[in-house]
């Protein structure tokens, strides 16, 4: 049935499809990218398949695939993303053989499946494709969801539909989740062999600090921002450039997309800006740099002093990730809704090196008293560079799990 959908959905859909294909060359280049980009692979036999749908994913699986190639040196590891962004950080990591996940149709998968010859698939995070995984269970292709997390919104659709749930992940072998708190949900669900085997994204992080990661200027990032973050980070930069009239600004939208948006916030509120891209030796003097390409938030993290990470003020975002500047030594501020980063969230606050507020108008105070204290803020640093170190080691503890999966089926 699904399939009968997805390709009776096709069919009505292409006539747009085509149309705009025709008169938007972006679109005509995404769809040509889903569709052929694995086309350009050689043949292969028996690889190890990672997918990671966007930016987040890559850097979880950057880490894992450098471990697989270690482990296996005579596997062939491929790597796909869903998005253009992941993608495009995927390319220019350069790690493994990538390309974009083609449309979730049966009849696009099966040449792919047969051009890779996947000895097994490694999911990351939460890539639930029905086609997909039919196709595996099919070719009796064993798949691991690796560092999995199931959101609270996600585990309450799965609660109205979980015979369908059921069904679409009984292939899967092993789902190794980040935390209790998504272990627990899928055995609500059900769901069988399930481990917690804890977050990659803690190995991902610096290893230690170093004296490159030591603040070189006194500054504020405000990273991975949504709607909403900008308006009272407006005002608190606004007010605290009254009382620290040297202090700089950086603001990195979540969507690089937004720029445009987010520029005009900041022409509103009467500030002077320069993006990144066009940074130059006479663009020091002006307070705030708004970050218009990807993969250079850490860069900025690591210059700055404090950190604030968006998305955490609204319950329809849940969060962004707090854990890259607490592995650089930097204290973290982050909102009240972090369902996307709850355990995350609760480490850092526990130990100091995260401070959640419960109110966007809280930002200027907590900022305010955070840079009249330097040593403070250096202290609670160090509390988040330590708690990022104690928890690490997932990716160990899922590699064992893998080679256990590979022993069973050879």
């Amino acid at each position: 049935m699904y399939h009968l959908i997805i390709g009776v959905a096709l069919l009505v859909a292409a006539p747009y499809l085509l149309a705009r294909m025709a008169l938007d060359r972006d679109f005509r280049e995404e769809v040509s990218a889903r569709l052929f980009s694995w086309r350009s692979l050689p043949q292969f036999s028996k690889t190890l398949w990672v997918h990671a749908s966007s930016v987040g994913e890559v850097k979880v699986a950057k880490i894992l695939i450098q471990k697989l190639r270690e482990k296996y040196p005579d596997r062939q590891v491929v790597l796909s993303t869903f998005t253009a962004t992941g993608y495009e950080l995927a390319r220019t990591e350069n790690l493994c053989p990538v390309f974009r996940l083609p449309p979730d149709s049966a009849l696009i998968l099966r040449p792919l499946l047969k051009r890779i010859d996947p000895a097994m698939l490694l999911l990351i995070e939460a890539e639930f494709w029905p086609a997909l995984l039919s196709q595996c269970r099919q070719k009796k292709i064993p798949v691991l969801l690796l560092n999995g997390r199931v959101s609270e919104k996600s585990y309450a659709l799965y609660k109205k539909i979980q015979p369908l749930f059921r069904w679409l992940t009984h292939g899967i072998a092993g789902f190794f989740m980040r935390s209790h708190i998504d272990a627990d949900r899928l055995l609500k669900l059900k769901a069988k062999n399930v481990r917690v085997t804890g977050n990659m994204k803690f190995d991902a992080l610096p290893e230690t600090l170093n004296e490159d990661s030591d603040p070189t200027m006194t500054s504020v990032v405000f990273g991975s921002t949504r709607p909403g973050d900008e308006a009272p980070i407006l005002d608190a930069m606004a007010r605290l450039r009254k009382e620290f009239p040297d202090l700089k600004f950086v603001i990195a939208p979540r969507h690089v997309h937004r720029c445009d948006e987010v520029a005009d916030l900041i022409r509103a509120q009467g500030l002077s800006m320069v993006l990144h891209s066009q940074i130059a030796q006479n663009s020091a003097g002006i307070p705030l740099i708004l970050v218009d390409r990807i993969g250079v938030l850490n860069d900025y993290y690591r210059q700055g002093s404090i950190a604030f990470v968006g998305g955490g003020f609204s319950a329809e975002f849940g969060g962004q990730n707090i854990l890259e500047p607490a592995g650089l030594g930097r204290p973290v501020i982050f909102g009240r809704h972090m369902n996307n980063f709850a355990e995350e969230a609760g480490f850092l606050s526990a130990s100091g090196g995260g401070i959640q507020i419960d109110r966007p108008a809280d930002l200027y105070t907590v900022l305010q008293d955070l840079l009249r204290q330097p040593e403070e803020v250096k202290r609670l640093g160090a509390l988040a560079a330590q708690t990022v170190n104690q928890h690490r080691g997932a990716t160990e503890r899922n590699l064992e799990m893998i080679d256990s999966l590979m022993n069973s089926f050879k």
